[in-house]
């Protein structure tokens, strides 16, 4: 637990009746980029403003450092947090260069070592060149690059995202993802920001929290939501998937009607219960050679491979990605086989 710098604990926020959060705990340690992942209205940016003490919890606590900085009965003010914050729309003063910007937050700093923290963060961002510039003239990956580089002047505690590339162009989320992931680490600096997209939160962050109504659905890595959701909810969000109705043939094996799953079965399953198994696209392989089949009803190119939407003879559509050579027509029937490494099922009564 020394290691944890960021716990929250059973927190709830609400607005008179309306429970915006509720009873989510998590903690993250030092070092680690956590991420909030939801869709519009689910909680996560609250959960970010009452982290930051912008705003107050009903009951809970939150810690950060081993301090506690909220509970229902405690409030530590924002500007003791030691919490840096990138905005949305990156919140930078139009009236002060770059170089001015980042080093604002520095006053109680010396002149010397002012400058030689702005002139470190330049370096860090890329950004040496355009010191001298304002905000406008710069770009929008600029512009988000001075924001983070002004979050991190002061070496805060915990540095905070709100949503930090919704207004930028979706051919530059993915680099600007990766080159901030690779600021933050390099700074050794503990973060969370908040997003509804899953690329930007599987390229950035250690930690992924899958949020709805309030909730915190599960907290893990990337790949455990990909392939162990611990609930229909999570197995629905996270990535595409298609749900198919199987049958628990003994502790390690599901009958679907395109064969015989080997794996974990859901613990509360006994032999002939009812399953719903997901299968993901890359569990359903292209084959030319094999006896099952199904017949092409949507087809989507993406460049390397095309993600098809296939028909099975009893009317079940699944979902199959293919290399982008194997270009088949719609209505086109095509050989396929399974691929599944470990079982992902939930009770079908549940």
């Amino acid at each position: 637990m020394n290691n944890v710098l960021l716990r929250l604990d059973h927190v709830r926020q609400s607005y008179g009746r309306q429970i915006v959060i509720q009873d989510l705990s998590l903690a993250l340690e030092k070092g680690e980029i956590g991420c909030l992942l939801g869709a519009s209205g689910c909680g996560k940016t609250t959960v970010l403003r009452c982290i930051a003490g912008f705003e107050t919890i009903s009951s809970g606590e939150i810690w950060l450092n081993g301090i506690r900085v909220s509970s229902a009965d405690f409030f530590m003010p924002p500007e003791q947090r030691q919490i840096g914050m990138v905005f949305q729309d990156y919140a930078l003063f139009p009236h002060l260069t770059v170089t001015e910007n980042i080093g604002f937050g520095l006053h109680c700093q010396s002149q010397p070592e002012r400058r030689r923290r702005v002139d470190e963060l330049l370096h860090v961002v890329q950004l040496t060149d355009a010191a001298k510039q304002y905000p406008h003239e710069l770009s929008g990956g600029q512009q988000q690059r001075v924001a983070l580089a002004r979050a991190l002047a002061p070496r805060p505690a915990l540095l905070l995202l709100d949503e930090p590339f919704s207004n930028l162009d979706v051919s530059l989320r993915e680099q600007l993802s990766l080159e901030v992931r690779d600021i933050i680490k390099e700074q050794g600096t503990t973060a969370i920001l908040v997003t509804h997209d899953q690329a930007e939160a599987f390229a950035i962050a250690d930690k992924i929290g899958v949020m709805h109504q309030g909730e915190i659905q599960q907290w893990d890595t990337a790949f455990n939501l990909y392939h162990r959701p611990v609930n229909r909810f999570v197995a629905n969000f996270i990535g595409q998937g298609v749900f198919v109705a199987g049958t628990v043939a003994d502790a390690q094996h599901v009958e679907i009607e395109l064969g015989m799953l080997t794996g974990k079965v859901p613990a509360q399953c006994a032999q002939n219960c009812l399953v719903d198994v997901l299968l993901r696209p890359d569990d359903i392989v292209h084959d030319d050679l094999s006896a099952l089949s199904a017949t092409v009803i949507h087809k989507a190119f993406r460049g390397a491979d095309i993600l098809y939407a296939l028909r099975l003879d009893s009317g079940t559509e699944v979902l199959a990605l293919v290399p982008s050579h194997h270009n088949h027509k719609i209505g086109e029937k095509i050989g396929i086989k399974l691929e599944v490494d470990h079982i992902v099922a939930f009770r079908a009564d549940n």
